[in-house]
């Protein structure tokens, strides 16, 4: 493999970071981004490994390449890359990836204030408003959420027996609420719900295999995030959570997906109607406003298609490289 060079923009949502791959991706195949998806995983996941792995990234890096879209109704097709694997959606790094792509003229809607979204999860829809030449915010209608389970349960070494729920936001989370062994994210520092998520995880999709699988893509499948729930920091937040992902990262935002599928959850327990405002909380305290914006099935199965709205802000330019004679040309963890 020769040198390989990539120029990238950098921005955060909410504190999470997003690198949008402005040249250099490599070209897929594929009548969908679904199938890009997979055409990406079996020839160029090393690319996903060195720019988000070290020495070029870090542990909560994640970020995005824009494609054409499949469908030439739409505006763009994206892939989501980050430290977890190659998503078939992300919230946050929709938020920030527009911001880019708008703010650096990477993206040309059709419509301006409206975007076309082509994601492996299927089409987003994105509204966003400007303030002179930056983007105040984005909101992207999501693809369809639903809860997925209730009340299981998964032994922590450290905790003790759990319950949990399981919802679909564009990735499968297992949401775990304050209860008997588990008091609230905020008695908790991340480093200690890191350690309990690695082993938590694992064991779920150890103890569920095969349970967890889309109706309708079955290449979205398992459990790859948990969601630990908590006391607002702010009188007006609704729910706060810290999201895991990757191998031991805490998402600094709210999480778009996750903020989707908690939404899900909420919903089909009657906590949450059509058109109620949910402020999602982080764990350092950034918010996204969600709401449920109509009830609808998938595959038979009640779902909502639920709304995020939020901002990101871009803070860097990079170039860079990745060459064989690099021993981390691919990028390494520090577990």
């Amino acid at each position: 493999m020769p040198q390989n060079t990539f120029v990238c923009i950098d921005a955060h949502t909410g504190g999470n970071p997003v690198r949008v791959v402005a040249k250099g991706g490599p070209e897929l195949k594929g009548a969908d981004m679904s199938e890009k998806r997979q055409h990406f995983l079996r020839e160029y996941d090393w690319v996903r490994k060195g720019l988000m792995f070290e020495p070029r990234g870090h542990d909560m890096m994640s970020g995005s390449i824009f494609y054409p879209p499949s469908d030439p109704e739409n505006d763009f097709g994206i892939l989501f890359i980050e430290t977890s694997g190659c998503l078939p959606m992300c919230g946050h790094g929709t938020i920030g990836s527009i911001t880019i792509g708008i703010e650096e003229g990477l993206l040309k809607p059709k419509t301006p204030g409206k975007i076309r979204m082509d994601a492996p999860a299927g089409l987003v829809q994105i509204e966003y408003e400007m303030a002179g030449k930056k983007v105040e915010w984005v909101k992207l209608t999501n693809v369809k959420s639903y809860l997925a389970a209730t009340d299981l349960t998964v032994e922590s070494s450290d905790l003790g027996e759990l319950l949990f729920d399981v919802a679909y936001g564009g990735n499968y989370y297992a949401i775990l609420d304050v209860q008997k062994n588990f008091s609230g994210i905020n008695d908790f520092s991340a480093g200690k719900l890191v350690h309990f998520s690695q082993e938590i995880r694992e064991k779920i999709n150890l103890k569920y295999p095969d349970r967890f699988i889309h109706p309708e893509d079955e290449t979205i499948r398992d459990v790859s995030h948990l969601m630990w729930s908590g006391k607002p920091i702010s009188p007006l937040a609704t729910a706060r959570n810290a999201v895991f992902y990757g191998d031991k990262a805490i998402d600094r935002s709210p999480c778009g997906t996750g903020t989707s599928a908690r939404m899900a959850q909420w919903h089909a327990k009657g906590k949450l109607k059509l058109g109620d405002a949910f402020i999602h909380e982080s764990f350092i305290g950034s918010q996204f406003i969600g709401r449920v914006e109509e009830e609808t099935t998938l595959a038979g199965i009640a779902a909502i298609i639920p709304s995020i709205q939020g901002w990101a802000k871009i803070y860097g330019h990079n170039t860079i490289t990745i060459d064989d004679d690099d021993p981390y040309a691919h990028g390494f963890q520090v577990i």
